[in-house]
């Protein structure tokens, strides 16, 4: 049992932790703002806002004691050249943490942590919902697809002939040439039914 065990362990082992924190703190302080789940923005901000105030303090052993903390040493020369005399008058309270939409994958809670006077840049953008790709077309009807055909045919009955031949564009004018194609194709074998019934 867990009683009165404070912190989160966010499934890693002590040093994996303690690393995976160094690398929050580090980003949030050199971009001023980043979006990460909820409960690691609630375990970074005190780590933060310890950073932002020996900052304010200014002094050499400030200094070495972020340093100790921070992995990027421009980082820790921006808290101390700049953080630190922005929120000098303030006694507290550096960082803002806002919640965002579950995350897609496995609906973790997300949220976005910045600086209060994080305010010239644009707002954090949302995350965009996906959506279900659209349904398959529905399949041609066999008229469409006789006249598909016949469409068809007529241009390479003109490319044989090296004709220019109107290939008709619209509905009504590919299914009037498909009914003349059927019908002309109905009078041939009438025609040769007939004859073969004739020489019977």
């Amino acid at each position: 049992m867990r009683h009165r065990v404070a912190g989160r362990h966010l499934g890693r082992d002590t040093a994996h932790r303690l690393s995976l924190y160094r690398n929050l703190v580090t980003d949030l302080l050199k971009y001023e703002r980043i979006t990460t789940t909820e409960a690691k923005a609630k375990e970074i901000r005190p780590m933060a806002e310890r950073i932002i105030t020996l900052g304010r303090r200014g002094d050499l052993h400030a200094r070495r004691q972020a340093m100790k903390f921070v992995f990027d040493p421009g980082v820790v020369k921006k808290v101390f050249d700049d953080l630190g005399p922005r929120m000098a008058s303030r006694p507290g309270g550096y960082l803002r943490i806002t919640g965002l939409e579950p995350r897609k994958g496995d609906g973790a809670k997300m949220a976005t942590i910045e600086l209060v006077d994080f305010v010239d840049a644009p707002p954090t953008p949302r995350p965009q919902r996906v959506t279900a790709a659209p349904s398959a077309p529905a399949r041609p009807t066999a008229g469409a697809a006789a006249a598909a055909a016949v469409a068809a045919e007529i241009e390479a009955s003109a490319v044989e002939a090296e004709a220019e031949v109107e290939v008709p564009e619209t509905v009504a004018e590919v299914e009037a040439a498909a009914d003349a194609v059927v019908e002309e194709a109905t009078s041939e074998a009438a025609a040769e039914d007939s004859e073969g019934s004739s020489e019977a």
